[in-house]
């Protein structure tokens, strides 16, 4: 019988994966612990490993893994920045590339209209019997411009509820989808006109080492005085000292982050009883015209049915000998 170690386990993982595996009858052990050079011994004896965003795969661990014997790495996820595929050997690597691009799309939006509209700061007010308009004062999304850096599934599916919004749309990305481009209305521009022209920023493109900061203090003072950020895609996409900085001046109207660039240690967790804290994630938590949220963008339940089944359908077909198409090469 195939084994799977499961790392970062939470409940609903467990309960989800546990009713799809009756189709499949994998021996699935369940691990709380993240998966990386420490915990890679426990893999011993098992086929295969499940992890997800946090989990650290490089070299070391790798090197573990394989003398292990482990043959597949099941990623139930669709980035893959935390696995080191130039040394992965003859380990094969899987994804899920497409679990709800909706899910993250319209997160994103969720944060946006939080931010522009000062949601989160009405809520608190009014939950005190304090029913004032000062300071909430918000602005129209219609009628502005909205540029989006990264047109995969998320970003067009993001651009389809900007253009609902009455937006005018503008994106960077590397792989241009002219198609698409036509088909929904939007137009591709340079990263630097994108900066200079766009009233909201939003972030859709995975975490690469062309992308890594691709927020920072040069870009951002290329921005538009006040201009609204968001970011649902990777932490590390945004260099947080500069954010900091920027928002400190003014530069920066809002924020609206479901990433953080050293959330490895907190997100996903309840830290409320615990004195670990991290410096810069607490200075953002009490900026006014900021909302974070803990990588909750892809949770919903279409997204984590489908993050079940295909995980466990991309491990069959590879341990079968079947092409799977969310193979990494």
């Amino acid at each position: 019988m195939i084994k799977i170690a499961f790392f970062d386990t939470k409940e609903y993982d467990k309960k989800l994966f546990d009713e799809y595996n009756k189709n499949y009858g994998y021996n699935i052990t369940y691990f709380k612990s993240i998966l990386n050079i420490e915990t890679a011994p426990l893999t011993k004896g098992f086929d295969v490993v499940c992890i997800f965003v946090h989990d650290k795969i490089d070299e070391q661990t790798l090197k573990i893994l394989e003398n292990n014997g482990i043959k597949l790495i099941a990623l139930r996820c669709a980035g893959f920045n935390n696995v080191d595929l130039e040394h992965k050997g003859n380990i094969k690597v899987v994804r899920v590339p497409q679990y709800s691009p909706y899910a993250v799309a319209e997160h994103a939006v969720a944060l946006l209209l939080n931010i522009t509209r000062k949601l989160y700061k009405s809520y608190q007010r009014t939950r005190k019997y304090n029913f004032t308009l000062d300071g909430l004062m918000g602005f129209d999304i219609h009628g502005k411009t909205v540029g989006v850096i990264g047109t995969g599934k998320i970003g067009k599916v993001f651009i389809q509820i900007m253009k609902g919004f009455g937006t005018n749309v503008i994106a960077y990305d590397l792989f241009k989808d002219e198609s698409a481009s036509k088909e929904i209305g939007f137009e591709y521009v340079s990263l630097d006109e994108l900066y200079e022209k766009s009233d909201i920023i939003s972030l859709h493109c995975p975490l690469t080492p062309e992308t890594e900061n691709i927020i920072n203090k040069q870009s951002i003072n290329k921005m538009k005085d006040g201009v609204v950020l968001i970011n649902c895609s990777r932490g590390k996409l945004v260099d947080t000292n500069s954010l900091i900085k920027e928002m400190e001046t003014g530069k920066i109207g809002g924020v609206g982050l479901d990433v953080y660039e050293d959330e490895d240690e907190f997100f996903l967790r309840d830290m409320t009883n615990s004195y670990k804290r991290d410096k810069n994630l607490s200075i953002l938590l009490s900026m006014p015209n900021l909302i974070i949220t803990s990588h909750q963008a892809f949770f919903t339940k279409e997204a984590l049915n489908k993050i079940a089944s295909d995980t466990l359908q991309n491990i069959k077909e590879v341990l079968d000998g079947i092409e799977c198409k969310n193979e990494l090469k």
